[in-house]
């Protein structure tokens, strides 16, 4: 029994780590994606500020 609450938890501390991981590097992707959108459109950018 000690042996499966052992793997419930290796599993469960892996996938968490692994799911932060995923949302950490989809963050720096949306804000490279973000820069690079701004360089390649910057009146865009400007439109989108005046407008706030």
């Amino acid at each position: 029994m000690e042996y499966l609450v052992a793997a419930y938890l290796v599993f469960w501390s892996v996938t968490f780590f692994y799911v932060f991981s995923i949302l950490r590097r989809q963050k720096a992707l949306e804000e490279r994606l973000a820069r690079l959108r701004a360089r390649l459109n910057p009146e865009r950018e400007e439109e989108s500020h005046a407008g706030q």
